[in-house]
């Protein structure tokens, strides 16, 4: 699933295309992609068709359009396997001429706007702004998701004190969306190597000073990675251009099971965890003692 700098990646590519553009007609390929629209496929281009897009905004994992004169916003959550593409009409890539098209959008330029989607577990949205706990406005259904590491006004103490109030382990609580947003497996396992910390660690014995080292390796590892374009393993991650990222590349724990640790060379050893994987090295990121063990 794309994450924050996936996703940042995204927007960043989509400001100069976008930005001041006039939407004049919307084109709904596959229904399953705006699920979450009420009224279906007409009721979405009736809403979008005559609107100016006024900037991309981002928080965590999603992205929405700020919409004029209507002051409401396009979501787009990009799920598993999304893709927004530039697209010019009259030079399709072979790669999506046919292939998981689910909504385009035409703009008054010489792009349009594609959400291409494999697992269609993604979509697109109307929703109304609302006003955020800071300058600006965010979409109603997306209020409760927190900042991220990487947003200017990140909360980094009161993030500090509610992480270390929590009764579950780190890698648990930095994949909370509702605590810290943006942060999936991938970068959570890059921070938590970097940090010498075990996945499983309890929030309530990390010290402040614990959690300030795990934040700031949290926003190296996504600066690097926004640098790099984002971490592709395949082609379901790609930029606006249809380009991959390369951090996987760099990355000194996610996927490298068996391989030797880059810090102390002990092969590195893949565990379950909540329906996914973590990666680690057992001597850098040594398991807690429970109590009574």
């Amino acid at each position: 699933m794309p994450e924050l700098p996936e996703v940042e990646v995204v927007r960043r590519g989509l400001v100069p295309w976008v930005s001041g553009r006039r939407v004049t007609w919307v084109a709904v390929d596959h229904a399953r992609s705006i699920r979450r629209h009420p009224g279906g496929a007409r009721a979405l281009a009736r809403e979008l068709e005559g609107e100016v897009i006024a900037y991309p905004s981002r928080r965590g994992k999603y992205l929405w359009f700020v919409l004029e004169p209507s002051r409401r916003a396009l979501v787009v959550h990009l799920g598993m396997s999304g893709q927004l593409l530039l697209i010019d009409p009259t030079d399709v890539p072979d790669r999506v001429r046919l292939h998981h098209v689910r909504v385009r959008i035409d703009m008054t330029a010489d792009h349009q706007l594609w959400f291409v989607d494999q697992r269609t577990f993604g979509g697109l949205f109307v929703d109304d702004l609302v006003a955020d706990d800071g300058a600006g406005a965010i979409p109603a259904s997306i209020r409760h998701i927190s900042r991220d590491p990487l947003d200017p006004q990140f909360d980094s103490r009161g993030f500090s004190r509610e992480l270390r109030r929590r009764g579950t382990g780190i890698k648990r609580a930095l994949l909370d969306q509702s605590l810290i947003s943006g942060i999936g497996n991938i970068y959570a396992d890059e921070a938590l190597w970097r940090s010498r910390v075990h996945y499983d660690r309890p929030c309530a014995r990390l010290s402040p000073r614990d959690v300030e080292t795990l934040l700031g390796h949290v926003r190296d590892v996504m600066h690097e990675a926004l640098a790099q374009g984002g971490t592709s393993f395949d082609d379901l991650y790609v930029n606006v251009n249809g380009e991959s990222g390369y951090f996987d590349r760099s990355l000194d724990a996610y996927g490298r099971e068996g391989q030797p640790c880059h810090r102390c060379g002990r092969p590195l050893v893949r565990e379950s965890f909540m329906n996914r994987s973590s990666y680690r090295c057992p001597r850098c990121q040594r398991a807690p003692v429970r109590a009574g063990g």
